[in-house]
């Protein structure tokens, strides 16, 4: 169970179209307060990839509006056109089938430094001392 499935259980049991909520009733129904970044409006957005809590209320059926960071309050919104294309596709909640697909299949030697800058020299290896200026 994820820290957000709370609220998607709450909105699911919802029979309105929209739900009022203050930022703290939200922090009690999820049990813990929200990260620092929900203080930033980017952070309520609808998008799925955005963060964790916002696949919470899309998976509800349910989309985020009126956020008011001032008052530290917003409105979910019952997105019907969502609900019935999951229903219709018979989608289920998680990732993407895809996600992951790659698992397994890029291998990094031992003693590779990743975060190593690439080679410094590299406008020499590739063009000797003759450097185009577009590259200076």
């Amino acid at each position: 169970m994820g820290k957000y499935t709370p609220l998607t259980e709450f909105l699911k049991k919802q029979a309105v179209g929209e739900v009022r909520m203050s930022f703290a009733q939200i922090e009690r129904v999820i049990g813990s307060k929200l990260p620092p970044v929900s203080r930033y409006r980017a952070w309520w957005s609808n998008s799925p990839t955005n963060n964790v809590m916002t696949k919470a209320w899309l998976e509800a059926g349910f989309r985020s509006e009126q956020v008011d960071m001032a008052s530290g309050r917003l409105v979910f919104r019952r997105d019907e056109q969502a609900g019935r294309l999951r229903a219709a596709a018979g989608a289920k909640p998680g990732p993407h089938p895809l996600f992951g697909c790659m698992k397994g299949t890029v291998h990094i030697p031992a003693g590779v430094e990743l975060t190593a800058p690439a080679d410094p020299e590299w406008g020499e290896l590739a063009y000797g001392n003759d450097l185009p200026e577009r590259v200076l």
